[in-house]
């Protein structure tokens, strides 16, 4: 069966529980955030997974994804990967969707991109690395990351343009599974948080 690519997004922090949008701003989980990567851990040490033993794990360096990785049980495992940093925002980082649209009425981030920072097709570049290196694996794949790197990720496996990713939601803690069906690339499983219940 050929490899697939299991993608957690990391826990919650103040800006995403908040709805800020954090880029490149390295800022930590909040007590939530360490909670439920806890408890995505523990889902993924049980079956079906039973601690994933055999894939190969990459984290964002920031520090909020490489915390979820950690405290999922996966950190001592895990390799940073600048492929898998969030989207830069440039000019728009630390700005909520409301204050976007006061700036700018209609904005739209998979349409119109950001000033001073990644271009969508910049984004759906990193993305396509991610794939590559996935697809080339003779194993399943493990991933902590951020929600629009990951959203990005979901709609470039399934060979779509970035814009299709406004369309893949995607929580904190969250797990989704990047996968095959009839030979073809597939979702298994999208923002699944049935561990936080």
């Amino acid at each position: 069966m050929p490899a697939r690519i299991l993608l957690v997004r990391h826990g919650q922090t103040e800006w995403s529980r908040s709805g800020r949008h954090t880029g490149r701003t390295d800022i930590p989980l909040t007590e939530e955030g360490r909670r439920t990567a806890l408890l995505l851990g523990e889902r993924l040490a049980s079956g079906p997974w039973q601690g994933l033993p055999d894939v190969e794990v990459r984290t964002s360096p920031l520090r909020r994804a490489a915390e979820t990785a950690e405290l999922a049980g996966f950190g001592g495992r895990a390799k940073d990967w600048d492929a898998l940093l969030e989207w830069d925002y440039g000019d728009y980082e630390g700005l909520t969707p409301a204050e976007l649209q006061d700036l700018r009425p209609g904005f739209h981030i998979w349409r119109d991109g950001v000033p001073g920072g990644e271009s969508p097709a910049e984004l759906a570049a990193r993305a396509d690395e991610v794939v590559a290196w996935a697809r080339s694996a003779e194993r399943d794949v493990l991933v902590f990351a951020h929600g629009h790197v990951l959203r990005t990720l979901g709609a470039r496996w399934l060979g779509y343009e970035p814009a299709f990713a406004a369309s893949l939601r995607l929580d904190p803690a969250s797990l989704s599974v990047l996968g095959w069906a009839y030979g073809a690339p597939a979702i298994e499983r999208w923002n699944d948080t049935g561990h936080l219940g």
